[in-house]
């Protein structure tokens, strides 16, 4: 796409973020589905032939090439001819069949023409298009993006599994964990999602007018609709076939894809706001990237801008999610016109999920651990040692421990090293229970991961 193009795209995702999302227009984009559309017809056709059907004889294997090549080497100028015939039909799986029946004569298959589309309606090539490109936009770009990225995390957790740090619940100082083990927490959460995820099956429609073949049927009687279309899309198409259906795929699998990407967005709209947190805190330098600007009036600034891109990309994402799992499975009667313009949309997720995969693959990468820092805030909060003490001392049999550690360390400034060692020798305990007691520091107080 030009530069003219992208500064004058109304949605960014194909003007200021193009670069990111350029992969997605295969999938997605106008051209795209009419490319999807066109090889669900294509595929059809070569399928009616082995129906065994008097009028359709076989194909020979230089036709089958011939009428495959139609949708493999289909290019924006194929597009276009679809488009310019869509200006005539004001239909544009119409035109999409004008357009192939156009093409068989160079086959030698003219009188073939009136098996495009044969008792199809438009839905049986929508409803099979589009999770195609869903199936295979899945598959290739997003997630391998989702993959990459939790490698990335968890490379970073392996990093980073024994540096303690100061816990917060409810932003206050809490029992020290460690950095690995928090970040693997995320590594976990990634990896039940995407496989959810992946067991979503992408399901098709395709049974005629209103799902069951009646001009198929009416047509050719004696042939088993129903088994032709399990086989056709399952083996041909690699989708699953819903059947009963209405007009329309009930779109109760894509609401469920649709569920399980937003689950994975609100999983990593919680990595990037503790990992802003953290880096708020100074636990996290980032690499100073020459020439960018952190701020036009502070010079000194070094922003979490990719943080703050990916959870804003991840929220857009999610909204445009929710709205099609919400809306997409309801439609009047056997049909309305109201999927149509909604299913046409279904890119936009994907694309900001894209976006948002890779502004957050570049902040991890920019991540620089500042261990003295997290020390510092270690040293400083001796009183998060107060849970280690007291349960050690319930124990001993010593009576109401926690109650002591509380007079002690509740709401109070400067407790410290020295006057937790104070107190601890005053306790009414051995020698050797002491010594285990005043072992224990902010520094490795750290619990087991269980690893």
């Amino acid at each position: 796409m030009s530069d003219s193009a992208t500064l004058n795209a109304i949605s960014p995702i194909d003007g200021r973020y193009r670069r990111h999302t350029a992969p997605l227009a295969a999938y997605f984009s106008e051209a795209g589905l009419i490319q999807y559309r066109v090889r669900v017809e294509i595929e059809y056709l070569i399928a009616l032939h082995g129906v065994g059907l008097p009028q359709l004889p076989a194909l020979t294997e230089a036709q089958v090439d011939g009428l495959r090549a139609i949708y493999v080497a289909f290019g924006e100028s194929d597009a276009q001819a679809v488009k310019d015939i869509e200006r005539t039909t004001n239909h544009d799986v119409k035109a999409v069949e004008y357009f192939i029946k156009d093409k068989l004569p160079a086959l030698g298959l003219e009188d073939r023409s009136e098996f495009v589309h044969f008792g199809l309606t438009s839905q049986d090539v929508n409803n099979t298009a589009i999770p195609l490109s869903m199936m295979e936009a899945t598959t290739d770009v997003l997630l391998p993006l989702l993959q990459a990225t939790r490698e990335d995390l968890n490379a970073l957790a392996e990093a980073w599994k024994s540096v303690p740090m100061l816990a917060r619940t409810h932003g206050q100082p809490a029992s020290p964990v460690t950095l690995g083990k928090e970040l693997s927490v995320f590594v976990e959460r990634l990896d039940h999602a995407i496989a959810q995820f992946e067991a979503v099956p992408f399901a098709a429609k395709f049974g005629g007018a209103t799902g069951g073949f009646n001009a198929h049927h009416v047509a050719y009687p004696d042939t088993d609709w129903h088994a032709f279309a399990d086989q056709f899309v399952s083996e041909e198409l690699g989708l699953h076939r819903s059947h009963p259906t209405t007009q329309i795929e009930h779109y109760d699998y894509l609401a469920a894809w649709c569920h399980a990407l937003e689950r994975i967005h609100t999983i990593l709209i919680d990595l990037d706001r503790d990992v802003w947190h953290y880096i708020s805190l100074d636990y996290f330098k980032q690499r100073v990237v020459e020439g960018e600007v952190g701020s036009s009036a502070m010079p000194h600034k070094v922003n979490p801008i990719d943080f703050e891109n990916s959870e804003g990309n991840l929220g857009v994402a999610n909204a445009l999610l929710a709205h099609l799992a919400a809306k997409l499975p309801i439609s009047r009667l056997q049909r309305d016109l109201t999927d149509s313009t909604v299913l046409r949309n279904v890119g936009v997720p994907v694309g900001h999920s894209v976006i948002a995969l890779k502004s957050l693959r570049k902040g991890l990468g920019k991540l620089v651990l500042n261990e003295a820092r997290i020390s510092a805030d270690l040293e400083a909060q001796w009183a998060v040692v107060a849970e280690a003490i007291q349960t050690v001392l319930r124990r001993e049999g010593v009576e109401k421990p926690y109650e002591l550690l509380k007079a002690l360390t509740r709401g109070k400034a400067g407790i410290d090293a020295p006057a937790i060692s104070e107190f601890i020798q005053g306790l009414p305990v051995s020698d050797a229970v002491k010594s285990e007691l005043a072992a224990i520091t902010p520094h490795n107080y750290i619990g087991t991961t269980g690893a």
